[in-house]
């Protein structure tokens, strides 16, 4: 049949009586539909009319022709309606627009249904504020008046899309646009009534159903499973992953092993659930069926386990499943429980490490009471009377027994083995192996650049106390983890000039450079600890007092010891505001996330006394020890107070408290997020922009994000712009590609905070990446006019090179150039020196042998490093916060374990060339320290005289020769205030050196060119010994060799890897641990004249023997710990000139 010009006869048979010509006429017309539709709308209620009516023979095909009517006017809603009415002349198999449009808004109708089911008891509302702000503020009590108010809650905005990232998350996320707004074309939005009727739904789910079953036929089941988490249809997601693993096995006719797809299934599962939902009730419900279905397997992948054993705070969970491990005796599967030992230890809290020490055999249940005890008390062999009941409850709960009594007598406590491996999981558990190991692997690849530092500490005038504590900060980054204090040793007249808060900050770096130092840091730290008054003894300095109680933290940052207990009985004795600063910064490091009601009330009562000094220490470290709790009676505590007080520095402090409080709590903080924001005290709405970014750090959370920048343009507050920009490093930084892009017109704002904050935002989220766009961005914020923004971009620049060296970025050496400069340039503000000489330590972080990375191996948050970032960018108002930053300092290594826990001597393979990830080179001092050649001013009148002698001479020349030659004009100097200058004294004064300089530009212009012919020429391939820096970037190129005797349990992603001995009979050569053997304790001299005349020199070689030995921190003590004397001279620490600010006028006068 030749193709219509017109659909007017066509149109004419539907007005017919007789059923055929009408089912005639909507087959011609479902032909030409598409030319033909502009006819036919006009006549769409009679079609409709055939569809509605019960006695008419092809309703099917008038629905069908209805729903290509309504495509074309590009109504989807009621096309997909009538298209489902139409049965199966709805063909799924016909490709075409309108078949593919159909099918897509049936899945998003699906989704939305799905969707608007009634939440769990898992998604209700968290805990309510109800005391601390009006749930009516500012008119936006209901999401009705919040759509309508300026001042809209961030967790109750709305954007109509089908997208996971950008959906209502506050306690239904999922779900999609509100019903009933009138927008039926909007993507998300429920269709009209008539789609809810019984039949439209039950041919939706049939369409849904068959579109499943031809994604499981074409092996397609991440689509399904995309669709299934997106509906909230846990149910499909299970059949999904089973059907998976059926397939494989039907495919696979009963071969041995487990099926493989399903597992890499669950692992896109558990990609999904912590990379794109973004609602943590229903993550929680997606990680519970993973679990369960892992369990079912007959092999599981227990990392897979333990991941989501983490993700669910299951402490419980996790002891049942290395309980399970160790009685199975068998090797491999207790080396797979040391494994998940270590990570459960990298990935968790204190408090949730601690209670799965409790739980596990051999360890007697403590009483309820603050987790303050020591770890020493805790890895003690318990009684083996209160093990067996112990036991048999955790085996009655795990299911391995019916009679717990019996099995524990006859089994566990008599296997040595289970015990031994119990043993050595709590050791692992509390942290002492991986310190331990840290530790060693810092001492023995150290490669601090000392030629650069003392280059700082040369260029840097130490009187002035910005200086010193820059050098002091720069000391103590370079060598963090590393316990190398030589340069305090070798440094005692610089380090004599610090004076009260640089002294702080000088004994608090020896807490960095020790880190870790678990076994010698007490008594490192002695002599500068708070003692006790001594009758005919002089004091020692407060400062130094409380900066050993801070180093003293750092040393056992995130370790629940003795050390705990210590700062604590000095913080309560103290009087001093000082050391109760000092200690109050310690409690807070030492005791991070323990949620220690003790502590919490002792730091309370500080707090109450209302002292400006001590009161921002405390009101952080409330915040440390109660991290990530979400305690409300702290928080109304806290912000009770925050107003009662007048100074500004207890509510920065309470401030920053709180967000800590909030750490991961996502949508729990939205309450307190909504209450800060709408305090009239920018301080507290400072503290509410913080609270936002570490409740939902590393979320990428999109509404997160569009409440950032909203804030960033429209508050009256300078500071509360620098930190909403600054915090989408927080947000984001699992995402660093995309912040470039996002701050890219930030970074050029007229606001100098504005731009501040979107440099640091960069270093924040790119750190250690080495990213091309955002060192673009970064760069020209290095010559910009503000000197705390130049400062900014240099910290970033280096937080992002950190590790990186020519061959991964060829920029590395210029920017390494760049930040020396600025510290050995006099025409430099203080603000940008000080910025240079912090990032010249950060860039070389812990020996260059440790980044920046807020995130652990395994892909979890990095809580500490999240912790150490945030309380680091505070030193915008306090110095020395910006210790914290060595909390985020992570080492580089690849490190293994036999079964005993010991490192053995073997070598793995690294499929990349040797100078690829290799060390940046050091710094030549010997061209650095030789002056600059000065050229020889020559005065206007004999340059004149010079010029008129070689006129007169080339002219008598001329004359003699005969030669009629135009005079030649010489060369003169350009117009302008520029001297003239003698070149030819130039050259005989430089001579040779000249043409040295010249060579060595050329040869650094060409550096890049020789590296890569470098690169071209090395062989790609090289063998690594165990305990051997490996980069981030590298991990992917490593692997264990077949014929290497030690194969690891896992994937090695970095760090503690447990291996597999293949060859157990044969000896085994260990590596020696030489940093317990190193390290030695700081010998506290007798009395205070005994550490002034050790430092004097004027005792024996001997003694300068031993003090050598001893190390750096024990010549310091007699300089640090010394009292400021203010009768000699009164000029300790003048303000640098850079700080003075005076009119023309002013300068001219004083001239």
């Amino acid at each position: 049949m030749p193709g219509l010009t017109s659909a007017a006869g066509v149109v004419s048979f539907l007005a017919e009586p007789e059923p055929e010509l009408q089912v005639f006429a909507l087959k011609v017309l479902n032909e030409e539909i598409d030319s033909l539709w502009t006819e036919v709308v006009e006549s769409i209620g009679e079609v409709e009319a055939l569809y509605e009516n019960p006695s008419f023979p092809d309703r099917e095909l008038a629905a069908l022709v209805v729903a290509k009517v309504y495509y074309n006017l590009q109504e989807y809603h009621e096309s997909m309606i009538f298209a489902l009415a139409a049965g199966k002349l709805f063909d799924l198999d016909h490709e075409g627009e309108f078949e593919d449009t159909i099918i897509s808004k049936c899945v998003d109708t699906y989704i939305a249904w799905s969707g608007s089911a009634p939440a769990t008891n898992v998604n209700q509302p968290p805990p309510q504020l109800t005391t601390a702000f009006p749930s009516t503020a500012n008119g936006a009590s209901s999401i009705s008046a919040g759509l309508a108010s300026p001042t809209t809650p961030f967790s109750q905005s709305t954007l109509p899309s089908k997208s996971l990232l950008s959906r209502q998350d506050s306690t239904t996320s999922f779900d999609p646009a509100p019903q009933g707004n009138g927008h039926v074309t909007l993507s998300g939005a429920l269709p009209t009534a008539m789609a809810s009727q019984a039949s439209v739904q039950k041919q939706l789910y049939a369409i849904i159903d068959e579109l499943f079953e031809r994604c499981f036929a074409g092996g397609s089941y991440r689509q399904v499973i995309g669709i299934a988490v997106e509906a909230r249809r846990l149910d499909v997601l299970r059949r999904a992953i089973l059907r998976a693993s059926e397939d494989e096995k039907s495919q696979r006719k009963g071969e041995d092993g487990n099926p493989v797809r399903g597992q890499e299934l669950m692992e896109y599962v558990l990609e999904i659930c912590m990379n794109v939902v973004q609602e943590r009730g229903f993550r929680n419900e997606l990680l519970q069926l993973v679990l369960d279905l892992l369990k079912d397997i007959p092999s599981p992948d227990y990392f897979s386990i333990a991941r989501c054993i983490v993700y669910l705070n299951e402490h419980t969970m996790a002891s049942e499943l290395l309980v399970q491990l160790v009685q199975k005796g068998d090797p491999k599967l207790t080396a797979i429980a040391y494994q998940i030992a270590f990570d459960l230890y990298d990935n968790s809290t204190q408090e949730f490490l601690k209670t799965v020490r409790d739980e596990l055999p051999k360890v007697p249940k403590p009483p309820s009471t603050p987790p303050t005890s020591s770890d020493q008390t805790q890895a003690e062999a318990p009684e083996p009377q209160e093990s067996d009941q112990l036991l048999g409850e955790i085996d009655d709960s795990a299911g391995v027994a019916s009679s717990s009594n019996g099995k524990d007598q006859n089994e566990k406590p008599l296997s040595e083995e289970a015990q031994k491996a119990f043993d050595s999981i709590r050791t692992i558990l509390s942290g002492t192996k991986t310190i331990e190991l840290d530790l060693e692997f810092l001492f023995r690849s150290n490669r601090t650049d000392t030629a650069l530092l003392n280059k700082i500490r040369d260029s840097l005038e130490a009187r002035n106390s910005i200086f010193h504590t820059a050098v002091t900060l720069a000391t103590a980054f370079m060598h963090a983890g590393t316990t190398n204090d030589k340069f305090f040793r070798e440094s005692l007249e610089w380090l004599g000039k610090a004076v009260n808060w640089s002294k702080f900050t000088a004994t608090a770096a020896l807490g960095v450079i020790h880190r870790g130092n678990l076994g010698q840091g007490q008594k490192l730290l002695e002599p500068y600890l708070p003692k006790d008054q001594i009758a005919g003894t002089n004091p020692s300095s407060a400062y130094s007092q409380g900066g050993s109680l801070y180093a003293l933290g750092l040393i056992y940052a995130n370790h629940e010891t003795f050390a705990l207990d210590l700062i604590r009985d000095h913080f309560k004795k103290a009087t001093e505001e000082v050391v109760q600063h000092g200690g109050a910064l310690g409690l807070g490091v030492a005791g991070m996330a323990t949620g220690d009601e003790s502590i919490y009330e002792d730091l309370k009562s500080v707090l109450y006394t209302d002292s400006a000094l001590n009161g921002e220490a405390v009101g952080i470290a409330m915040g440390l020890i109660m991290l990530g709790t979400g305690n409300i009676k702290a928080l109304e505590d806290m912000i009770q107070y925050a107003h009662d007080t007048q100074h500004e520095k207890i509510v920065r402090g309470l401030a920053l408290g709180m967000a800590l409080i909030m750490y991961n709590r996502q949508e729990g903080a939205d309450e307190l997020v909504n209450g800060l924001l709408d305090d009239p005290d920018p301080i507290l709405r400072y503290g509410g922009i913080q609270t936002l970014a570490l409740a939902y750090c590393g979320t990428g959370s999109n509404k997160a994000v569009r409440k950032l920048l909203h804030v960033a343009v429209s508050d009256v507050s300078d500071d509360v712009r620098r930190i909403a920009v600054m915090s989408l490093g927080f947000i984001l930084f699992r995402k660093p590609s995309n912040v470039p892009r996002m701050v890219e017109l930030l970074s050029e704002s007229y606001n100098p905070h504005v731009r501040y904050g979107a440099a640091m935002a960069l270093g924040i989220s790119c750190a250690g990446t080495g990213l091309d766009e955002a060192i673009d961005l970064l760069e020209p914020m290095i010559k910009d006019p503000t000197d705390f923004v130049r400062q900014g971009a240099l910290i970033s620049l280096s937080m992002i090179m950190v590790q990186q060296n020519e061959a991964m970025n060829p920029k590395v050496g210029t920017i390494r150039k760049t930040l020396q400069k600025a510290i050995s340039d006099r025409h430099e503000d203080a603000m940008t020196k000080f910025g240079s000489a912090i990032s010249l330590g950060i860039i070389d972080a812990g020996g260059r042998n440790c980044n920046i990375s807020l995130q652990t191996q395994t892909g979890n948050l990095n809580m500490s490093g999240i912790v150490g970032m945030a309380v680091f960018t505070q030193y915008w108002y306090w110095f020395p916060l910006t210790h914290f930053l060595s909390l985020s300092f992570t080492p580089t290594a690849v490190i293994g374990l036999n079964q005993d826990l010991e490192v053995p001597s073997f070598k793995f393979y690294s499929a990349t060339r040797p100078s690829l990830f290799d060390y940046p080179p050091e710094q030549e001092a010997k061209q650095e320290d030789a002056p600059e050649k000065v050229k020889t001013a020559v005065l206007s009148t004999t340059a004149q005289a010079k010029r008129r002698a070689q006129k007169k001479e080339k002219q008598q020349r001329r004359e003699s020769m005969d030669i009629d030659q135009s005079p030649t004009t010489p060369k003169t100097a350009n117009p302008g205030d520029k001297m003239d200058v003698d070149e030819s004294a130039i050259k005989t004064e430089e001579g040779p050196d000249s043409d040295k300089v010249d060579g060595e530009k050329k040869e650094g212009d060409a550096v890049p060119e020789a590296a890569k012919k470098k690169l071209e020429k090395e062989k790609v391939g090289y063998l690594l010994d165990n305990m051997s820096r490996v980069l981030p970037a590298q991990r992917k190129f490593i692997s264990f060799p077949s014929d290497c005797r030690y194969q690891p349990v896992k994937k090695p992603t970095g760090g503690v890897i447990l291996l597999t001995d293949t060859t157990p009979s044969e000896p085994k050569s260990l590596l020696e641990l030489k940093a317990k053997k190193m390290v030695k304790p700081a010998a506290a001299p007798a009395t205070l004249q005994d550490r002034v005349n050790q430092v004097l020199g004027q005792q024996g070689q001997q003694q300068e023997a031993d003090s050598r030995e001893t190390g750096g921190a024990a010549e310091a003590a007699g300089v640090l710990t010394a009292m400021d004397e203010d009768a000699e001279g009164g000029e300790e620490a003048p303000v640098p000139r850079e700080f003075e600010y005076h009119t023309d006028e002013e300068g001219d006068g004083d001239a």
